[in-house]
């Protein structure tokens, strides 16, 4: 099996396509995310995978929490703008306005819909850590329900496979 074949067999795999939100202290952080699944009912349980160097997964090891922002899948370019490490004015990262969910988080008004999780495991998954959080609120903005979510192939994005330049 060569890396290339392994790339667009994993590539296809589908896969939601949001912005993570995390906090320590004041240092707030917004990053793209693929790789997202609930895991248990009860309690309900959602798995993210970040990074090792990424600065989400400190935040999240720092802070204990995290959020999942769905997005509009009309509204893509935002994930452009949270692949780097965000900036934060006022209640905005990269000009987009959140509010402090109830762990602190930063909660993303424009999502379409949120899960705000508390971490309850973390693993080391190798290249990445995996985090697991239970639910502990969760809601849809105005009209959300009836709106599509951004998935990976509304992009040009990849993520996935194994290791290339960058990862």
């Amino acid at each position: 099996m060569d890396a290339e074949t392994l790339n667009a067999v994993t590539w296809a795999i589908p896969n939601v396509l949001c912005l993570i939100g995390s906090r320590s202290d004041d240092e707030w952080n917004g990053m793209t995310q693929s790789w997202v699944t609930q895991i248990s009912m009860e309690p309900v349980l959602i798995a993210i995978s970040v990074d090792r160097k990424a600065v989400t997964n400190r935040l999240i090891h720092a802070g204990g929490a995290f959020s999942v922002n769905l997005w509009d899948r009309d509204d893509t370019k935002v994930f452009r703008t949270f692949s780097k490490p965000a900036t934060r004015i006022g209640s905005t990262l990269n000009d987009r306005p959140v509010r402090e969910g109830v762990t602190g988080v930063p909660v993303f008004e424009e999502a379409v819909a949120w899960l705000e999780c508390r971490v309850a495991q973390a693993i080391d998954v190798g290249t990445h850590d995996l985090f697991l959080g239970e639910v502990v609120d969760a809601g849809f903005r105005e009209g959300g329900r009836e709106m599509a979510v951004a998935r990976m192939e509304d992009t040009r994005m990849k993520y996935g496979g194994v290791r290339r330049g960058g990862h």
